[in-house]
């Protein structure tokens, strides 16, 4: 399907993001649109304006050709990756959102194993948006390779689901477009905080709160710890074994960690 002309959408109807989510209704199995947009916004998508908007983030993303560009994007991937053909959703990001623009440069993702969805704010450059496609894309192509129900993810599985996609934007676009927290911790923190901190939770399931305080380092635990050691860890398989993230996409997630299982 490629990406959708949420453009039109915005221009419509900016002011209401819940009545744009109405048009998502569709491809999320009996939710309504203002659940939808709960959950979206908690992923980053844009706040409902205070007061009437006048659309200038949206006509700043078309001058920018944002969706010119994810769609370009797309068609490269999906070759290189040899993968699924899904619908893509770009909005507005969250701008208001400290810990996005900190942790991610004001722009995040969200990726379902059928759809994905980006939220983009102004400042992002064009390889940046380049580099966070590639990184959602990349779950897509994961989710749809590796042989294991998403719903059946534990701690480890996400952190190298991470892991994956942020080596994929290594490659593909050099360290510079790398996440942030990528460089939060040295190898040798990184090797210690596996050992001693994921390794003992690494079957916590995805819908357990733990996971979540984990994977993005929230109350007691260190900053982003899960998104850092996934990043380690498939790094360290990478160049140990002289492959490729895309040539990992359907290893087991015990193998790319390089554990022992039971």
């Amino acid at each position: 399907m490629g990406v959708i002309r949420t453009d039109k959408w915005l221009m419509d109807s900016y002011d209401k993001p819940i009545d744009i989510c109405e048009n998502l209704e569709k491809y999320f199995d009996g939710a309504s649109a203002s659940e939808i947009y709960n959950y979206l916004l908690s992923h980053g998508m844009y706040r409902q304006p205070s007061r009437n908007g006048n659309n200038e983030i949206v006509d700043h993303l078309k001058e920018k050709k944002v969706w010119h560009i994810v769609q370009d994007e797309s068609q490269k991937l999906r070759k290189l990756w040899s993968g699924p053909n899904i619908p893509i959703f770009i909005f507005p990001s969250d701008t208001s959102n400290r810990k996005l623009k900190q942790d991610f440069n004001g722009k995040s993702g969200l990726a379902f194993k059928n759809k994905l969805f980006l939220f983009i704010s102004n400042e992002n450059k064009e390889e940046e948006i380049r580099a966070l496609f590639a990184h959602e894309y990349n779950h897509i192509c994961r989710l749809s390779k590796f042989k294991k129900s998403e719903k059946d993810y534990v701690l480890l599985d996400t952190i190298i689901l991470e892991g994956l996609a942020e080596n994929a934007v290594r490659e593909k676009f050099g360290e510079e477009y790398l996440a942030n927290w990528t460089a939060y911790y040295s190898n040798e923190e990184l090797k210690k905080l596996f050992n001693h901190l994921i390794l003992p939770k690494k079957d916590v399931h995805n819908q357990e709160r733990k996971h979540q305080e984990i994977l993005y380092g929230l109350r007691f635990y260190p900053k982003m710890v899960g998104y850092s050691v996934g990043y380690y860890l498939v790094k360290k398989y990478i160049d140990e074994n002289n492959t490729l993230s895309k040539d990992l996409l359907s290893f087991p997630t015990s193998k790319i960690a390089q554990i022992k299982t039971e």
